[in-house]
């Protein structure tokens, strides 16, 4: 059973720059907010579309940008790449570090060049005190070798958790925050014990838009009018009354990004 639309979510994590979405984007944000999403977190995967994300959230009320590089695009990464990120993160419309991380399942970029990549947004993360979206394939040992070494202080979420529990309890007792896309409404997940373990303060959910669509829109692309089938659905793998989860994942969103 579903929301209704009068409940209010937001989507902590789409790709409102991606070249599927963008076309559409102000479509795609009308629907989101005829579906009760007061908020989207337009996440950067270069800084190429971090700025484009910085120009939606001077559009779009309740649109907010990130600034980072993708682990698939690491091969980006050198020191002037971060110190345009820097620059980015100095505008109060940019919420987070990001995304950024590991991806061992496709390997478009040289581990050792994500991990170097990764270790610097976390750098940048301390910097300026913004926390990090944080992408992770397949590389569990190595992220959580890298969270140790950032250490506490360091806050951050798990964007789309799909790794395993070392790492989510790694995560959780350093106060990171763990987000859930659409793959929990999957007939075939397997992650649900996972749902009910991350804390209440420390829960989100998002979309990954375009990517992910959850069921009953699965094999769609995705859009942050979505994120209610996302949210009922951790809430029933909870056992939590589907309103009071979504107001609080609304609320942790608005906590962890400093949302305004």
């Amino acid at each position: 059973m579903f929301p209704a639309l009068t409940m209010q979510f937001t989507d902590s994590h789409a790709h409102l720059a991606d070249d599927k979405v963008f076309p559409d984007v102000e479509g795609v944000v009308a629907r989101a907010t005829a579906a009760g999403v007061t908020a989207i977190v337009s996440v950067a995967t270069g800084t190429d579309d971090a700025r484009t994300c910085i120009q939606l959230a001077e559009r779009f009320p309740g649109v907010y940008a990130t600034a980072g590089i993708h682990p698939h695009r690491a091969a980006e990464y050198d020191e002037d790449a971060i110190r345009d990120i820097r620059l980015l993160l100095d505008d109060a419309r940019v919420v987070a570090v990001g995304e950024t991380g590991l991806d061992y399942h496709y390997d478009f970029s040289p581990r050792d060049v994500q991990r170097a990549s990764f270790a610097r947004h976390l750098e940048l993360s301390r910097e300026t005190g913004k926390p990090t979206i944080v992408h992770s394939r397949e590389a569990d040992e190595d992220m959580r070798a890298l969270l140790r070494e950032a250490g506490q202080g360091t806050v951050g979420v798990l964007h789309s958790f799909s790794s395993g529990r070392a790492l989510l309890e790694e995560a959780m007792a350093m106060g990171w925050y763990v987000s859930f896309s659409g793959m929990v409404t999957f007939k075939k997940y397997e992650g649900a014990d996972f749902v009910r373990m991350v804390p209440a303060d420390r829960i989100l959910v998002e979309t990954d838009t375009p990517y992910l669509a959850p069921v009953p829109h699965r094999g769609k692309q995705n859009e942050p009018a979505f994120v209610s089938h996302t949210a009922a659905r951790c809430a029933e793998l909870r056992g939590e009354d589907p309103a009071e989860f979504a107001a609080r994942t609304v609320e942790n969103a608005r906590r962890f990004y400093s949302l305004r």
